[in-house]
C-alpha cells in the first residue's frame, strides 16, 4: 500500500466468500488502480474501528468505500459480541437480563440466533433491543466515516428477507443511511450481491462513482 490505492471496507459482500473476483477485483481490473479489500464475512463497523492499519490505509487511499453493514453485530448497551468475528454473541449486559429475565443465553452462540430468541420471547419488549442496535449503528457508522476520511463511496447491498429481522444489513432502514449521506461522496446502491454475476453488478455500479472520486482528487492535487 505505499502506492495508488483504493480501499474497501465491508461485511460477507464485500468479502466475496468464495469467489476469485469478488467486486474489488473486477473494479481493481477495471480501473487499474490497487485495491485492497479489507472485508471480513459478517463484521460490523465495529471490525475496523479500532485497526491502525485500516485506518492508515484509509486515509492514504485515493478512494475508500464503504459497505453498509448490519446492526447486529455490534456491541452495545445490552451485549457484547466478539472483537472480530462480529457475529459471535459473548454475552449479555445486566440491562438486557432485566428486560429479558425469561431468556436462557447460556446456550447461545450468534447475534442473530439471539435476535430471534429475543423476539420469539416477547414482541413489545424486542422494539427496545431494535431501538438501542439502530442507535449502536448509527454513531458506529459515523465514527468510522469519521475515521477513514472524507473521500468515501457508501455501498447499500439490499437483500431480500421477512420475518423479526427483514432484509439485509439487519435492521438497516433507508432513514437511517440517508442520514449518513452527507458525510460521504456518494451512496451507491444495489442489489445483495450472492453470485458471480451479482458481483459484476455491483463492480459495475461503483465504477463511476469512484471515477468521479478520482477524477475529484486529482483536481485537488493539481491545484
Amino acid at each position: 500500500m505505499g502506492g495508488r490505492h483504493v480501499v474497501f471496507l465491508g461485511g460477507s459482500a464485500t468479502h466475496g466468500g468464495p469467489l476469485e473476483e469478488p467486486f474489488p477485483a473486477l473494479i481493481e481490473a477495471e480501473l487499474g488502480e490497487a485495491c485492497v479489500n479489507f472485508g471480513i464475512a459478517n463484521a460490523s463497523a465495529e471490525a475496523f474501528l479500532l485497526d491502525p492499519v485500516v485506518a492508515r490505509a484509509c486515509r492514504e487511499a485515493l478512494v475508500t468505500v464503504v459497505e453498509v453493514m448490519g446492526a447486529a453485530n455490534l456491541s452495545n448497551r445490552l451485549y457484547t459480541v466478539h472483537p472480530r468475528r462480529n457475529d459471535r454473541f459473548l454475552r449479555a449486559s445486566g440491562a438486557l437480563r432485566a428486560i429479558y429475565p425469561d431468556v436462557d443465553f447460556a446456550e447461545i452462540c450468534f447475534t442473530r440466533h439471539l435476535l430471534m430468541a429475543l423476539h420469539e420471547a416477547d414482541v413489545e419488549r424486542f422494539d427496545v433491543v431494535r431501538e438501542e442496535l439502530r442507535i449502536a449503528w448509527a454513531a458506529r457508522m459515523r465514527a468510522l466515516l469519521e475515521r477513514v476520511g472524507p473521500r468515501v463511496v457508501l455501498l447499500w447491498p439490499r437483500g431480500e428477507g421477512e420475518g423479526p429481522l427483514g432484509a439485509d444489513p439487519v435492521l438497516v432502514t433507508e432513514a437511517m443511511v440517508e442520514a449518513l449521506r452527507p458525510m460521504v461522496g456518494a451512496v451507491v446502491e444495489v442489489p445483495a450481491p450472492g453470485s458471480d454475476a451479482g458481483h459484476r453488478d455491483v463492480a459495475a455500479a461503483l465504477a463511476d462513482p469512484i471515477r468521479a472520486c478520482l477524477a475529484e482528487e486529482g483536481l485537488r492535487a493539481s491545484a
